[in-house]
């Protein structure tokens, strides 16, 4: 959430920023609700002062025996009192009215967020690996579904017959490739620094409204009770097990890490990636959360980022870093950085792991505080980080694509392993 105090005294600023973000708002609407809530304001402190002047004067009257004057007073002291009671419904509508508005606005881009209008403006920063040249090994490489069917490790049929598109069962050597990425995920991140959690995958309404999920994105959830959604992503629990807390600056940054399965309801995404295990409605997702104080928290994108590429360097994956423009930019991120992996069935780069810094936008919607008293007086808002270190299906697709093999089999990638019993080959 923005700070209405900063949305207040530079609308120029939020007309610029709803602009590069291909977006806009009502502008006139928000100093309206703003400006009569300032003014309900006003007018309850000045009825309180009426209402205490007045307060004062009954005792003194019924002690000078003047009871038609006290009598007058108190009923005056009663008028007052209902203006107030009125005037604060008044200012409870206009402060709910003002909070929607505020939560449906996205976040501001960082000053080192491209400007562009969409995805095809986004700036490629940098690549690793050389994608595998097929036609010289003299083979055609195969699409992960097919391969998956083939070697019987994906079961696209059932997993429509048990829940429907969009759904997949592994099997196998499929099931122990899961598996085995999520663990290599979390040991990775834990040696480098990251305390691992197992957070609920039912959270509550306030849950996803701190993230940013909530209200805007409601029809992606998948609602478990009224209020009550399965997590789209680890970020949301982890984030928020901080939600109305003060942290010890001493402690920043935080550096935190789950591996969850993930639900997207995908509403807005028909007909895109329909094929394989690319964009699934459940899977499971090893991701990275930070806690950082606003001035390292730029230093802590890139190391995030650095994390996600470090698994791809280690799988052999070859990728590419990419910047998103304003255009392109999530709802509470003000920067963002994606990594696309090379996917040989789509002839090019597909979106892997998003890092963003959210600056304190989350954290407002969270209320997540930190305190460091030799540094400044009370308390301020800690710049909150997420990240995929990575999903496991779109890395196992990557796997399967690029270490395919002429005779139909897959090579596991030696860090890979020690967490499968030591298989060399899927099926082999």
């Amino acid at each position: 959430m923005l700070d209405i105090k900063f949305v207040r005294e530079n609308p120029d600023a939020v007309d610029e920023a709803m602009a590069n973000r291909q977006t806009s708002w009502d502008r006139e609407r928000f100093f309206a609700l703003d400006e009569e809530r300032r003014s309900v304001i006003t007018q309850v402190e000045e009825l309180q002062a009426t209402r205490n002047a007045e307060s004062k004067k009954i005792g003194a009257l019924m002690r000078e025996g003047k009871r038609d004057e006290a009598e007058a007073a108190k009923e005056a002291v009663r008028k007052v009192n209902d203006e107030i009671d009125g005037l604060a419904e008044r200012r409870s509508a206009l402060e709910g009215e003002l909070a929607d508005f505020m939560a449906h606005l996205p976040n501001i881009p960082g000053s080192a967020t491209p400007v562009g209008v969409d995805e095809s403006e986004n700036p490629e920063r940098r690549r690793w690996g050389v994608p595998r040249d097929f036609a010289a090994e003299g083979f055609e490489p195969k699409a992960h579904w097919d391969l998956g069917t083939d070697l019987g490790i994906l079961d696209f049929d059932r997993g429509s017959k048990l829940s429907g598109a969009r759904f997949t069962v592994l099997a196998g050597a499929g099931a122990l490739l899961d598996r085995a990425l999520e663990n290599f995920f979390l040991n990775t991140h834990i040696s480098r620094g990251f305390t691992e959690f197992t957070p609920p995958v039912i959270v509550n309404r306030e849950i996803m409204y701190g993230t940013g999920q909530l209200p805007k994105f409601e029809d992606d959830a998948y609602h478990t009770g009224e209020d009550q959604f399965l997590i789209p992503t680890a970020e949301v629990a982890l984030t928020n097990l901080h939600a109305g807390e003060i942290l010890d600056g001493a402690d920043l940054p935080l550096r935190y890490t789950a591996g969850t399965p993930c639900f997207r309801e995908e509403a807005g995404s028909a007909g895109r990636d329909t094929r394989g295990i690319i964009r699934q409605h459940q899977f499971t997702k090893v991701e990275m959360v930070k806690f950082a104080r606003p001035e390292e928290s730029d230093a802590e994108l890139e190391s995030m980022t650095a994390e996600a590429e470090y698994l791809l360097q280690q799988l052999g994956l070859p990728y590419r870093v990419i910047s998103l423009c304003t255009g392109d930019l999530g709802f509470s991120a003000r920067q963002t950085y994606d990594i696309e992996v090379w996917l040989p069935s789509y002839n090019s780069y597909k979106e892997i792991s998003s890092c963003s810094n959210c600056g304190d936008f989350q954290a407002r919607r969270a209320n997540i505080r930190y305190r460091e008293p030799e540094s400044f007086k009370g308390t301020r808002y800690v710049h909150t980080l997420n990240g995929s270190g990575l999903p496991t299906g779109r890395t196992m697709a990557a796997i399967m694509e690029n270490y395919q093999n002429a005779d139909g089999t897959i090579t596991v990638p030696e860090v890979l392993r020690p967490y499968m019993g030591g298989m060399e080959v899927i099926g082999a």
